[in-house]
């Protein structure tokens, strides 16, 4: 059975080549993987980074079109009929991927999220929450999903999606940026198949550290997208 690991980079000069190095030592038992990067037109060092990689299929986008862009060009080329996302910073940690991956395999489930948000925040102290704004923005939009498509889902934001090539089949994305991750849950749902979670560890970053999703603008975005496709294709 192939994987295909899906990597959008955009300017991630300082993290990709760490998680390159962490997915191409990933081992799964009876897996074969192909890592798919796509350089959404990146600006920094990124595509220097990522021209001296070998064993990486290398997408490159000339301008910038958004997460979602990103994720369509790596699905045309995907082979696996296992397809997972990695981000390309350090928020999520390839290790976890063994896990995201085995209910599909064995064919238990279609689709399984990585979810970060089954804890309670901690408002203070030195282990308090970061970036409270998206964890309560994360909240609502994941109890939005649940309450319009009627299946319980606790972190429909999360950037660790992954899914069986069966699941995949017949859904067309239209969205360009980080209303990627809102579409694809819908129609997934609307398709009747069920997302497992399990549980991961995560390492937020901040916007000085290159975080680029906008809680007010994105996340409107991404209500409507819920919305939209709710009650339409």
């Amino acid at each position: 059975m192939k994987l295909s690991i899906l990597i959008p980079v955009y300017n991630e000069q300082e993290t990709v080549g760490v998680v390159l190095d962490s997915v191409q030592k990933l081992n799964v038992p009876k897996i074969t993987k192909e890592i798919i990067v796509i350089d959404d037109g990146s600006s920094d060092k990124t595509p220097q980074i990522l021209k001296k990689r070998k064993n990486i299929i290398l997408i490159t986008h000339k301008k910038n079109q958004g997460k979602g862009a990103a994720i369509q060009s790596g699905l045309r080329k995907a082979a696996g009929e296992i397809i997972l996302i990695q981000d390309a910073d350090l928020e999520y940690n390839p290790k976890d991927i063994p896990k995201l991956i085995q209910p599909i395999i064995d064919k238990e489930y279609q689709v399984v999220y990585g979810t970060r948000l089954r804890t309670k925040p901690v408002l203070f102290g030195e282990n308090r929450t970061p970036l409270l704004l998206h964890f309560f923005g994360n909240k609502f939009l994941s109890i939005v999903t649940s309450v319009l498509y009627g299946k319980k889902i606790t972190d429909m934001e999360t950037g660790y999606k992954a899914f069986s090539e069966k699941a995949l089949k017949g859904i067309t994305l239209h969205s360009r940026s980080f209303d990627l991750e809102p579409e694809i849950t819908a129609k997934i749902l609307k398709k009747g198949i069920k997302i497992l979670e399990i549980d991961i560890a995560t390492n937020p970053r901040n916007y000085d550290e290159g975080k680029k999703i906008r809680p007010v603008k994105d996340g409107t975005k991404a209500l409507w997208t819920l919305i939209k496709y709710r009650f339409s294709e």
